[in-house]
């Protein structure tokens, strides 16, 4: 049987529903899985057996993480976040490190566990972190539009095979201070985290870009989401 993969939801703020891009659902199919869109849940129990029920956890993209998570004040204009799934995401993440699920982070993904695992964001990029790397690329989202440089010591080499590749962007917020819980895979071109692992799972990976829009395309994509759907066997 196929592995069966919690997805959080997108929030819709001005519509007041849950949304999902396909492209997430497609990636993990495609590797292999079966994608299930978990609720936007406030009740613990509920949450407990979600993540229970699945092989594996994706935290997909979505509203910035709300700064108090790492004890700072929101900047005033610059974030937009949605309360009920930080809370939410917040067991979803123990629970899955509690149970050792495969875990992985995309785009908010990757803010957000750091976050939640003691480590800090630049809130807003243009404003704090000025660069000439684009990191909010316009349409086509699937195109590659800067560098990562990734650690030769790291799972993520070994699963791409490549040191340097190239990626596509969409973010305003990016990780500031790394969790002691985690240890940084790649670096883009200026210096900013792209992507994220903690020794201690079996599989919990967090990336910057977005494989859910380049895994048509490009193959590292593609085997981003297999590492993360083949970990679920490797129990």
């Amino acid at each position: 049987m196929k592995p069966i993969v919690g997805v959080m939801p997108l929030w819709d703020d001005e519509k007041e529903s849950l949304w999902m891009l396909p492209g997430y659902l497609e990636g993990l199919e495609e590797a292999g899985a079966t994608p299930i869109i978990f609720p936007l849940s406030e009740d613990a129990a509920e949450i407990d057996r979600l993540v229970a029920m699945c092989d594996g956890i994706l935290l997909t993209g979505g509203h910035d993480v709300t700064p108090e998570i790492y004890g700072e004040e929101p900047l005033e204009g610059k974030v937009a976040c949605c309360a009920r799934r930080d809370e939410m995401e917040t067991q979803v993440l123990r629970d899955a490190i509690k149970m050792d699920k495969p875990l992985l982070g995309i785009c908010r993904g990757i803010q957000f566990v750091n976050a939640a695992l003691g480590g800090t964001l630049y809130q807003d990029l243009p404003t704090q972190f000025p660069s000439a790397t684009e990191h909010h690329q316009i349409p086509p989202y699937d195109v590659p539009v800067h560098e990562v440089k990734i650690g030769k010591d790291t799972p993520l080499f070994k699963c791409l095979g490549e040191e340097r590749i190239r990626v596509n962007s969409y973010h305003h917020q990016a990780v500031k201070k790394v969790s002691p819980e985690l240890t940084v895979m790649a670096e883009s071109e200026d210096g900013l985290v792209e992507a994220l692992y903690r020794p201690e799972n079996r599989f919990l990976w967090a990336v910057q870009w977005h494989p859910e829009f380049s895994f048509k395309t490009d193959a590292n994509g593609k085997k981003i989401f297999r590492a993360f759907v083949e970990a679920m066997d490797n129990k």
